[in-house]
Formats: C-alpha cells, sequence, structure tokens
C-alpha cells in the first residue's frame, strides 16, 4: 500500500471515524458512475424539506426531525450494503416473500414493519426511490406529505 493512503486511512482511524464513515466520505469522480450510497444519498436529499444526519454510525436522511430512511452498511457483519425504510402494514412481508435476496425484515425495526432494501449488486433504482418516497410520506409533516414526486 503507498504510503500516502497508509497515512490517509491512519489519521481516519485515529480521527476516529468509523470503518464505514471512511468509506463513505469519498465522491465519485467526476464522470465516474455514483455509488449506491450516493445515488441513494440523491433520492433521499431530493425529497421536500429533508436533512441528513450520521446516527449509529450511518447516515440517516429525515424529514422534520423524523427518521425515514437510514443505511445499513454490513451492519454488524451483514453481507449485504442496504437502506431500511419504514412501510406500511403488509409490505414488508410482501416483499420479503417476492424476493428474499433483495428485500430483508432487519434487526431492531423490522417488528415494527420497516423492510430492509439491499442497494448493492445491480438494485432496480426506480423502485428503490419509490419505497423511499412512500417511507417519506410515512413520517412527513401532512403539509408535505403531497409534495413529493411521484414515482421516478
Amino acid at each position: 500500500m503507498p504510503a500516502a493512503r497508509r497515512t490517509t486511512a491512519g489519521r481516519a482511524k485515529r480521527q476516529g471515524v468509523p470503518r464505514a464513515g471512511r468509506a463513505l466520505r469519498g465522491r465519485a469522480r467526476p464522470g465516474a458512475r455514483p455509488s449506491p450510497v450516493d445515488r441513494l444519498r440523491a433520492i433521499c436529499l431530493a425529497l421536500p424539506e429533508t436533512s441528513e444526519k450520521r446516527a449509529w454510525g450511518e447516515p440517516t436522511w429525515r424529514v422534520g426531525g423524523r427518521l425515514f430512511a437510514q443505511l445499513d452498511d454490513h451492519h454488524h457483519g451483514a453481507d449485504h450494503l442496504a437502506v431500511w425504510l419504514p412501510a406500511q402494514p403488509g409490505v414488508q412481508e410482501l416483499l420479503v416473500r417476492e424476493d428474499p435476496g433483495r428485500y430483508f425484515r432487519p434487526p431492531y425495526v423490522g417488528p415494527r414493519g420497516w423492510v430492509g432494501v439491499r442497494i448493492d449488486g445491480r438494485p432496480d433504482w426506480r423502485r428503490v426511490a419509490g419505497l423511499v418516497e412512500d417511507a417519506y410520506r410515512l413520517v412527513a409533516p401532512p403539509r408535505l406529505r403531497g409534495g413529493a414526486p411521484a414515482g421516478r
């Protein structure tokens, strides 16, 4: 490993930046394909009055202070990169039954109906965007619920 890379990684480690955080800090080079995290971030921040906040060592996206999306970057050693989203009753079960390789019941929030959506591999980004928008509408203040784009 070149000394410059070792120094940068060492600096991040000394500054207490979690391993996942070090990976997420980098942005795609101009002209390069955006990373799955950058694509998810763009979808979330395109919704009205959203903000990004780091919580539990991962990026989360909120509206009116309420969480509507949380990144799962190999949480507790899981083998995936995913987003956790609140969903209407029954949606989690339907999605997991439809495609258990793409959708799953996340820890902690799964019992409350949240659904995990893998964004590694080759996700259907239109479907991911639609699920993010649905999650946003579940938690957004009433005045914002109609303001999210209808499908992508």
